[in-house]
């Protein structure tokens, strides 16, 4: 398994990964249009950043992060939003090494931490980060509003 950027290129298979994360959540399986990924990700002003775990033309899954400013004082900390396995490749390393890339990552950036958030109806999800020695951060309640 190899965990790289994604390139242009990987527009198709992201946007088929979306659709799976979609269904995933109970949502529709719609695979959003892959010209809209090639324009959020390799675009002028790209909104994240994706990391592809595969074997060849095999992708297991991904992470989609990007930088946030400030995180304390004027530090810059890492934000994963998603981190996604396929089913059938669950449980076999995928997530943790997607993980570890992700730091790395963060760590290259100059970012003083990673931050992510869990769905709490999630436990499989809850008890990997824990596993990962990360803690819950109780004093934060994420808000969400349409714009």
């Amino acid at each position: 398994m190899q965990i790289s950027e994604a390139i242009e290129a990987d527009a198709e298979v992201i946007a088929q990964l979306l659709g799976e994360i979609e269904a995933y959540y109970g949502g529709p399986a719609i695979v959003p249009p892959v010209n809209e990924v090639r324009a959020a990700l390799f675009g002028e002003r790209p909104a994240a950043t994706v990391l592809l775990a595969r074997d060849a033309d095999v992708v297991f899954g991904l992470a989609s992060f990007t930088r946030l400013w400030p995180a304390a004082g004027s530090d810059t900390s890492l934000y994963l939003k998603e981190l996604f396995v396929r089913e059938e490749h669950r449980r076999a390393g995928v997530a943790g090494a997607l993980m570890d890339a992700v730091a790395e990552a963060g760590r290259v950036a100059g970012c003083s931490r990673l931050e992510w958030t869990a769905d709490a109806d999630n436990p499989s999800a809850l008890a990997f980060y824990e596993a990962l020695g990360a803690k819950q951060n109780l004093g934060k309640v994420s808000y969400r509003q349409p714009l």
